[in-house]
């Protein structure tokens, strides 16, 4: 096992890649600006190309709400059941989520998957990377699916929705760790979604996702504690996560409860939601 208790190694999973109480999940998803030889990454084909054996796909831009105008909206309850029963799998399995870039998508869907009330939801340190870089199986094509049970218990308390980031940032009464790049926290890079704010939150404070992972692997406790006491982070305090787009705050998130820390949320919507609009307020510095 790894040394945090929401992730496992690969020689973990392949000792049980026959066993029926697993679930393995691919859940990659990059990027517009993420490229291979030029071309954009795209997660459902690299999955048909080469994923984990057994291993289904988590398409977080379709178990999603559908009339939401923001990116990969959390679900409903009722929608995620759903569609995640139908690939065939249940609250009850243990579910192992990885991706194609080692950690990031990933945190996303382990995050969907507890909010939801999957209590043994893990993540595959280093992800398809180390898989490969092992020499373990691989499969190609579909995995066949064969529906069940899952029963969704919904934990709104652990999700902060637009209303409640106003009033965060204006009254302060929960810290802000924003998991974007530096380069754009700062406003000097520019998102990569056309026609969006630079910048962040008032009084947000920066604690880029990369500075948590080391190989695609999340970084031993006492090194994530450093990382967030160094970027302002009083980890005595409240919480709220965010990043472009409610997906790489969720590697904060998993960073936050491996230290030991519970009074957290994560913004939904993100920089999506809060740089999209023009009556927010954002810092460039």
């Amino acid at each position: 096992m790894s040394a945090s208790p929401f992730t496992v190694d690969t020689d973990w999973l392949f000792a049980r890649l026959d066993d029926p109480n697993i679930s393995i999940v691919d859940a990659s998803w990059y990027l517009p600006t993420m490229l291979v030889n030029g071309v954009p990454r795209d997660g459902k084909a690299e999955y048909e190309a080469q994923h984990i054996p057994g291993a289904v796909y988590f398409d977080i831009d379709d178990i999603t709400q559908a009339d939401s105008p923001l990116p990969h909206t959390l679900a409903s309850p009722e929608v995620f059941a759903q569609k995640v029963g139908a690939l065939g799998i249940s609250d009850e399995d243990t579910i192992v989520v990885y991706d194609g870039m080692g950690l990031f998508s990933a945190a996303r869907v382990w995050w969907n998957f507890r909010i939801m009330g999957a209590s043994k939801v893990v993540l595959l340190n280093g992800g398809l990377p180390q898989w490969i870089e092992n020499r373990l199986p691989i499969e190609a094509g579909r995995s066949p699916l064969y529906p069940k049970l899952f029963k969704a218990n919904y934990t709104p308390e652990a999700v902060a929705s637009f209303d409640d980031m106003k009033a965060i940032v204006g009254d302060g009464s929960m810290q802000v760790a924003d998991a974007r790049p530096a380069a754009r926290f700062t406003g000097e890079a520019p998102e990569p979604r056309a026609g969006m704010r630079s910048g962040h939150m008032p009084g947000a404070y920066s604690v880029p996702m990369t500075d948590l992972t080391s190989n695609g692997a999340l970084r031993p406790a006492d090194e994530l504690k450093s990382v967030f006491i160094n970027a302002g982070v009083d980890l005595q305090k409240p919480v709220v996560t965010s990043c472009g787009s409610g997906v790489t705050a969720a590697v904060l998130t998993v960073a936050l409860e491996t230290i030991g820390h519970r009074d957290h949320k994560l913004y939904d919507g993100s920089w999506s939601e809060w740089g999209g609009r023009e009556d927010t307020p954002v810092e460039i510095d």
